[in-house]
């Protein structure tokens, strides 16, 4: 009965392994896919994805009939060709590179400033309609994006602020996602720390900046995180806001490579997911345990 039992478990525990095993390999493989990719030539990316880069809708329909890409993880040949071309030869990929940073880092850092602000104000500071406003702000929280994008372009429209970055960071910075998260955080630092600098005569701006927000570094590493890859992958906000081509981010510059133009894509591809991958690897522990800790607790 014993050994039923824990065959029966190791089996459990190897389907399940099997399963995400699987899921894993799902999600990792347009990654590997476009990093190992963005190392072949040219003329070996369009040979094996001839069917997707052909131009003739009639000769697509008779091809995808009956072949299919010939799909390579590994290189005949290694070139950084496509690299150069990305960021010596063509100026504009660095200026799009350098226009996401101008946008993406302002956000974060008005957003870590802000929201942990609002969030101390809904966590320790007791006011009139406290908690109906800060289920307003779950409120707009849970809206879709394209709810908000209106009122934003009237908004900026009559600040005379369209065409400039201030129309897109200025939202950024005042999110509401950034407040529940922090709002979350703090609730369960022990009031006794306030209690102590109150009757030190600390005021609500030396306790907040002293105590509060160097007791927050983890809710504000994964704040940090989220709003990067958030923001770093904007398209809508960009595409309204701004009418310059010239001041678009990288990542609507990728959406507007040539078809033919395969491994150059990978390549734009590979760079622009670089610094969301060495931010992920390094700030994990701090996104695992910040989101943990406002989340479990709230």
């Amino acid at each position: 009965m014993q050994m039923r039992r824990y065959i029966k478990k190791r089996l459990g525990k190897t389907v399940l392994s099997v399963i995400l095993f699987a899921m894993v390999v799902v999600v990792l493989f347009p990654l590997v896919l476009t990093i190992t990719n963005s190392f072949m030539s040219e003329q070996e990316i369009e040979t094996s994805y001839s069917m997707v880069t052909s131009n003739n809708s009639s000769q697509e329909e008779n091809v995808f009939s009956s072949k299919y890409a010939n799909v390579k993880l590994i290189p005949d040949r290694v070139t950084i060709t496509q690299y150069y071309t990305a960021l010596i030869e063509r100026t504009s990929f660095l200026i799009k590179f350098w226009n996401s940073a101008i946008i993406v880092v302002p956000i974060i850092l008005g957003q870590m400033l802000v929201a942990s602000m609002a969030a101390y104000a809904f966590a320790k500071i007791e006011f009139v309609f406290r908690d109906k406003l800060f289920f307003t702000y779950i409120i707009v929280m849970m809206m879709p994006f394209q709810v908000t994008l209106v009122p934003n372009y009237i908004m900026a429209n009559q600040l005379g602020l369209i065409g400039s970055y201030s129309s897109i960071i200025l939202p950024g910075i005042f999110g509401t996602f950034g407040v529940f998260l922090m709002r979350q955080f703090m609730v369960y630092i022990p009031d006794a720390y306030i209690e102590s600098a109150k009757m030190d005569g600390a005021s609500q701006f030396k306790i907040f900046f002293g105590i509060i927000l160097p007791m927050s570094k983890t809710a504000l590493a994964a704040l940090s995180i989220l709003v990067f890859i958030d923001n770093w992958n904007m398209v809508e906000q960009p595409l309204i806001f701004l009418q310059d081509v010239n001041m678009h981010p990288l990542s609507v510059y990728l959406s507007n490579i040539n078809q033919g133009e395969m491994g150059i894509a990978f390549a734009a591809s590979t760079i622009y997911m670089l610094p969301m991958l060495l931010i992920f690897l390094y700030g994990e522990n701090y996104l695992v345990k910040g989101i943990q800790l406002s989340g479990l607790k709230g």
